[in-house]
């Protein structure tokens, strides 16, 4: 199979030569699609994906998951950069929820420009730790208004089963009759 030259017209016959054999021996077949698709890209070459994303932050320390939703909300947190939404998505990606509460809606209104954030992280494989913490604390700094400061709260999810028991004791039931005496 002959590949269109990419020589200019003055090329010798040996560089054209050289161009096709170059062109047959680097023909490496690529899945570009998949190695652009956060779900379907191998993991070692994730990182190279998130840094092609121009994710801010990466840690190998994260468990696979996490990893991959990061990479599938970048450009959506880049996008609103500077907005509640996006410091929302950024807790969402690292498999959390967030309660934001702004000064304007504080009772007594708080600190103009201030906020205060309550995270609770619900992905099973969130690892809980502090450096874990710190890394999503992180992200929300990147992702938040620049004016804005904010406190931070972490909350915990917990799941608890109530169980009925119950307990059986065979009884006796007589009824007695009860009379009055009569009066005299």
């Amino acid at each position: 199979m002959t590949y269109p030259s990419l020589l200019p017209l003055g090329s010798t016959p040996l560089e054209a030569a050289l161009e096709q054999v170059g062109a047959t021996r680097l023909d490496i077949a690529t899945a570009i699609r998949s190695v652009w698709s956060p779900d379907d890209c191998p993991i070692e070459l994730l990182p190279w994906l998130a840094w092609g994303l121009s994710l801010d932050n990466w840690s190998t320390s994260w468990p696979e998951g996490i990893k991959r939703e990061r990479v599938r909300q970048a450009i959506s947190i880049a996008r609103r950069k500077g907005t509640a939404e996006s410091v929302r998505a950024v807790i969402a990606s690292f498999g959390g929820s967030v309660a934001i509460r702004e000064w304007w809606q504080s009772e007594p209104k708080g600190d103009p420009h201030t906020f205060s954030l309550v995270l609770n992280l619900d992905h099973a494989d969130a690892p809980a730790s502090a450096a874990f913490v710190d890394q999503v604390i992180a992200e929300v700094s990147r992702a938040k208004p620049v004016r804005s400061t904010f406190t931070f709260t972490q909350g915990i999810n917990t799941q608890a089963g109530v169980g009925l028991v119950a307990a059986v004791r065979p009884t006796i039931f007589a009824r007695l009759s009860c009379t009055a005496p009569a009066a005299t």
